[in-house]
């Protein structure tokens, strides 16, 4: 990426500084091993291998037909008539929690097993007090499919902004996004079952685009960065459009990054960390520029007034959609190839 970058070293951190279209860039080597986004593919993976355990397939007989791998035996899957992603059935779920795909899953009550899991329904969280839901599905997948995405996706986004900006940051975007996401899916959709990751997997795609934006002036080709990140946002968020996908979740999740990324994101400006070395007359003032400051009140305070607005209107039992009359066409746009009635 370099175009003739002079390589210089302070200690036994390197840093080089690139000419680009952009200006100067200062990069450094990452500073941290990720270990956070490798922990939540394991503790997916074993997720679902309990969602399979309990829901036992060749125990409960389905009137959809037979259980597909039979060979493995109580981890079979459901029949593809009743779950066509390969997994179990929805009521495993709600024990547990159901909803994604880079995209998040909306699935008929009927999916009984993910309701065991601890999958988010509207009613259990809003009349049952089950509030802990909002943040269970985030960690259940509704089929062997269904998580095989959603965890290609968190390792092709996740694994960068943990290197760069380490655990804390990038674990707190990913389950606050999720929080944020259920919150908005659990406002406008009352009926089925949600499960799935990809209101959390938003908000790191949000918060990549903050990140650019906030961090703006240190990066070389951002016009070419930001058409990229943005055909990716635009396609995932069109593609929630579709049938039995909840696409409030992943809006919602990508809201709630985006708004993070601006508070917990900003990169010091350039020359901030090895200001020592350089003349008094050249050393930054402050470490963030005067816009990043600005970005991080109205983020947060926007963010706060978000989460307190939403959740208020979700325990009183408010129908998002009696306040917002033409949201439902985020969510699922009617064709003449299917409905949307079931959403």
């Amino acid at each position: 990426m370099s175009s003739g970058g002079a390589a210089k070293t302070r200690g036994s951190a390197p840093y080089y500084y690139e000419y680009g279209g952009g200006g100067v860039v200062q990069q450094e080597d990452p500073r941290w091993k990720p270990w956070l986004v490798p922990l939540i593919l394991i503790a997916s993976v074993a997720l679902f291998i309990v969602e399979m355990l309990i829901n036992n397939c060749p125990a409960h007989p389905s009137p959809s037909g037979g259980c597909v791998a039979r060979f493995l035996h109580r981890f079979s899957f459901q029949p593809l008539r009743e779950n066509p992603l390969f997994g179990p059935s929805s009521s495993t779920l709600v024990s547990l929690s159901l909803l994604s795909q880079f995209t998040s899953l909306h699935l008929p009550i009927s999916f009984f097993s993910l309701i065991k899991l601890g999958a988010l329904l509207w009613d259990k969280v809003v009349h049952r007090h089950q509030a802990w839901r909002l943040l269970t599905s985030i960690w259940l997948h509704a089929g062997l499919i269904h998580l095989i995405v959603n965890m290609l996706s968190l390792l092709f986004v996740g694994i960068r902004l943990e290197q760069q900006f380490g655990f804390v940051r990038v674990g707190l975007i990913y389950l606050v996004s999720g929080f944020g996401g259920n919150v908005l899916s659990a406002l406008f959709l009352r009926n089925g079952v949600s499960v799935g990751a990809s209101g959390a997997l938003f908000g790191l795609l949000g918060s990549m685009l903050s990140e650019l934006i906030t961090n703006w002036t240190i990066y070389s080709n951002r016009a070419a960065a930001i058409l990229t990140l943005g055909f990716i946002i635009v396609l995932n968020l069109a593609v929630g459009t579709l049938p039995h996908v909840d696409n409030f979740a992943h809006i919602g999740g990508f809201i709630t990054g985006f708004l993070l990324g601006f508070v917990l994101l900003p990169r010091p400006q350039f020359g901030w960390m090895h200001r020592h070395d350089l003349p008094q007359s050249s050393q930054p003032r402050s470490k963030y520029k005067p816009y990043q400051y600005v970005l991080w009140v109205v983020s947060l305070l926007i963010l706060l007034a978000g989460f307190t607005v939403s959740l208020v209107m979700l325990f009183k039992g408010k129908n998002g959609n009696d306040h917002c009359h033409w949201c439902h066409y985020l969510n699922c746009i009617p064709t003449s190839k299917w409905s949307c009635d079931s959403r």
